[in-house]
């Protein structure tokens, strides 16, 4: 059963890795069209090269001007594929990057900062802890501030 998961796996890290990179999701899209131009060139008889990737971009932009479309069923297993992946994986991906560029929160500590807090926050305890012994005040390993002494 593992081994039948296995290319799922890798081929959801591939998508994550696509999603967290534009320059990687717009360098694969751009191979994914010369890949299925030269298909579609390769396929379909009397297509010029430039007409297979004209056919590609339009295929893959979901317009489909119908100026060119395929004939042979290998055309139409391209067209198919090339739509498939298009519509399931790089548009949703596009997509999803964008939205969360958008939902980003501005405010949101980085890392250094949130460290910076921690070590700041442990001292404030370790000041408190110090006061507290000196003031006779004992309430051992709290995460709440000890009670005062009731005589005060």
């Amino acid at each position: 059963m593992r081994l039948l998961l296995m290319p799922f796996r890798r081929a959801y890290r591939v998508i994550v890795w696509l999603a967290n990179s534009p320059r990687t999701l717009i360098l694969s899209y751009a191979i994914l069209i010369v890949i299925c131009g030269a298909l579609y060139h390769q396929f379909e008889p009397g297509a010029s090269f430039g007409d297979a990737v004209w056919w590609a971009v339009v295929t893959a932009s979901t317009v489909g001007y119908g100026d060119i479309s395929p004939e042979t069923w290998q055309g139409r297993a391209v067209a198919g594929l090339l739509i498939s992946i298009m519509v399931l994986v790089v548009i949703p991906l596009i997509t999803a990057h964008f939205a969360s560029r958008l939902i980003v929160d501005a405010d949101a500590f980085r890392h250094e900062e949130q460290e910076e807090l921690k070590n700041n926050l442990r001292r404030v305890r370790q000041l408190l802890e110090a006061v507290a012994e000196r003031e006779g005040i004992t309430v051992a390993d709290s995460a709440v501030p000890p009670a005062a002494p009731s005589d005060r």
